[in-house]
């Protein structure tokens, strides 16, 4: 396909795939429950670091998630008690477990007690690779963070694609005129976000020739962004929709 060709199927696509409908089926969903801003954030935080295996299970183990926090995630962590943490033991989804879950809830009890809004961690440094390295450092700052729970916030810095991560700030920052993603956050520009490089991507984008890159690592999802700059440099990650829904949908 020509430079030309693929730019009309990616637009295409993404206005067929950023609608209302993608919400229902997509760990976004949980989110969208909200209207809090915090309750928003914390909410797609853990959706979008949950997001690995059947979109259905985790659907199922993010509402779960949710209801042992009263489905009042802020409320919770700004204000349970140490007896309120047992409803969160024996929470396991694939590898995060209970003890990843509480040091989440403890980091964010901390950082809400400070901050206002989540997207103060992601505004630490110039490019978006010191922004996401900067933000593990934070996470794991604390003095009893667990050394099982780094592998469920991903970093450049140990050469991660950051799948997980960059998802989540699609959702918070990209302004979207069809209300899937939220664009809360206003500091943290749209074109500098990276796309997401899930298997249904990563399969779309290597066979229209937009990644070369053998490894899945953080130099393909940037390989990836920075040749989608070339059809919208405001807002690359915009066809993460398209890439995505061709790969799962239309099984390109």
């Amino acid at each position: 396909m020509t430079h030309q060709e693929i730019q009309v199927l990616l637009d295409d696509r993404y206005r067929r795939y950023d609608q209302p409908s993608f919400i229902a089926p997509d760990p976004i969903s949980l989110p969208h429950r909200f209207s809090r801003r915090q309750d928003v954030e914390i909410s797609g935080l853990f959706a979008a670091l949950l997001a690995w295996g059947k979109r259905s299970i985790i659907l199922n183990k993010g509402r779960e998630l949710l209801a042992r926090m009263d489905d009042a995630p802020y409320d919770f962590v700004r204000h349970h008690q140490d007896a309120d943490l047992r409803r969160l033991e024996q929470f396991c989804h694939r590898t995060f477990c209970d003890t990843d879950l509480l040091y989440f809830v403890h980091w964010l009890s901390w950082y809400y007690g400070q901050h206002d809004s989540l997207e103060d961690a992601f505004l630490n440094g110039a490019t978006q690779r010191e922004r996401l390295e900067n933000f593990h450092n934070l996470f794991f700052s604390l003095p009893d963070a667990p050394e099982r729970t780094r592998k469920h916030v991903a970093t450049p810095a140990r050469n991660s694609a950051c799948k997980r991560v960059n998802m989540y700030l699609r959702w918070m920052v990209r302004r979207d005129e069809y209300g899937v993603d939220f664009g809360l956050w206003t500091r943290l520009s749209p074109a500098d976000l990276v796309c997401p490089l899930d298997v249904h991507v990563e399969r779309v984008a290597r066979r229209l020739g937009l990644l070369r890159r053998k490894q899945t690592d953080w130099q393909a999802a940037t390989e990836l962004t920075d040749n989608l700059r070339q059809f919208d440099a405001h807002d690359p990650v915009k066809y993460d929709f398209a890439l995505f829904g061709l790969g799962i949908d239309e099984k390109f």
